[in-house]
Formats: C-alpha cells, sequence, structure tokens
C-alpha cells in the first residue's frame, strides 16, 4: 500500500509512527526495555527499506527514542539529520522481566499482561499511558507531518491512547519491526483522532520477525 502524503497545514498533518528494526531479541521475542541492543544487518536492510517509503512525505518535524536501534533506523530511514531525541519514546522499562519472554513469565505468572500488570521493578500501566499521553499532547501542538521512531510495546500505546483507549486494550495491537502507521484524524468529524494505517509493511520480501512480545 502506498504512502500518501496529506495537504500540509494545522490540523492536516498526520502522525507516522515507525517501530525500529530487527534486532536479536526481536527475533527471540524478549522483552527489550532499557538494553541498548543494536540492529542486525536484517535490520540494518530493513530501515534502508523505509527510506524509500517515507521520502516523498514532507516532514516538519521528527523524533526518535534514546535507543541506538530507534535513532539507527531513523537515521537509516532518511531521517536522521533532523530528528529530536525523545526521552518519553523510550520502550516500557521492564525492570525484572527485561530479556524474558511472555511464554516464560506467564509460566510463573498465569494470565500476565504488560499492559494490565506491568513489570516488577520496572513501569506500571499508568506511567507508560502517562508517557504516551505526554507525546501525544506535545504532537498535537504541531503542524505538518511528523516521524516517530519508536518501540514495539510503547508504539501500541501510542496508539490506543491516539484515539482515546485505555493502555490495557493496547494488547490488542501489534507492530512488526520496521512497521509504519499512520495516526491522524477523521476527515469528516473535526478533532475524531483516527488510526488510518496499522502495522503496515515496508521493503523487500524475507525473513519477517515477530511482533513484540
Amino acid at each position: 500500500m502506498p504512502l500518501h502524503e496529506p495537504p500540509a497545514g494545522p490540523g492536516t498533518g498526520r502522525i507516522y509512527l515507525v517501530r525500529h528494526g530487527e534486532t536479536d531479541w526481536s527475533l527471540t521475542g524478549q522483552h527489550t526495555g532499557r538494553t541498548d541492543l543494536a540492529l542486525t544487518a536484517h535490520g540494518e536492510e530493513q530501515a534502508l527499506a523505509l527510506a524509500p517509503a517515507l521520502a516523498p512525505i514532507r516532514f516538519a518535524r521528527a523524533f526518535t527514542s534514546p535507543a541506538r536501534r530507534a535513532q539507527r533506523t531513523c537515521s537509516l530511514a532518511g531521517l536522521g539529520a533532523s530528528a529530536e531525541i525523545e526521552p518519553d519514546l523510550a520502550e516500557w522499562d521492564y525492570g525484572d522481566y527485561e530479556g524474558k519472554r511472555s511464554m516464560d513469565i506467564v509460566q510463573g505468572r498465569p494470565g500476565w499482561s504488560v499492559y494490565r500488570d506491568g513489570c516488577p521493578g520496572g513501569e506500571i500501566p499508568p506511567e507508560v499511558s502517562a508517557r504516551a499521553d505526554r507525546v501525544i499532547a506535545r504532537l498535537r501542538t504541531l503542524d505538518g507531518n511528523v516521524a516517530v521512531f519508536s518501540h514495539g510495546q510503547f508504539g501500541c500505546s501510542l496508539g490506543a491512547r491516539w484515539i482515546g483507549l485505555p493502555i490495557v486494550d493496547a494488547q490488542h495491537f501489534e507492530l512488526a519491526p520496521a512497521s509504519i502507521s499512520i495516526l491522524g484524524w477523521n476527515p469528516n468529524h473535526a478533532g475524531l483522532a483516527v488510526i488510518a494505517r496499522w502495522n503496515g509493511s515496508q521493503g523487500p520480501t524475507g525473513r519477517s520477525s515477530p511482533a513484540a512480545p
């Protein structure tokens, strides 16, 4: 599906939410919060493949998580020179669950969901919801199209909060590595936030990475 640029101007810009490319832990399904992993070679290819998809869009601003996997994706996608680091775009702090897989966590904690239960020693859902809301409040003051480079589970949280859903409903979203989503507005209902595109794939075919654990 091609990306179509909306007219520039107040209230007409869109948020292009990009998840970083593949890492070793996205391949294995390990929760990657504060661990500052690099992209795999395939992840770099994925990030490079974003460039022709994003190049036709006129971006007024670009923001990236401080994590190097997000910054590297942003750079390879062609927006590194103009991007600003936004600490609130960081991935969920998984605390004691850092590096663990969901399938292993639920063996000792049946029914666990990061979006409902949070992580011991890390962030709880209200804290992540507040971060997402701060990002959204800032984005809604900006005119024109904005690129945002972030992570799997924080990106799902951002998408849920953009349309006013509670953070627990982010469990029904998923974002694949190097995916592009578009957050915008319903043109027929002023002020109604919508998800115009979700988890869109770009780039060459090849092995795919699992979405956020």
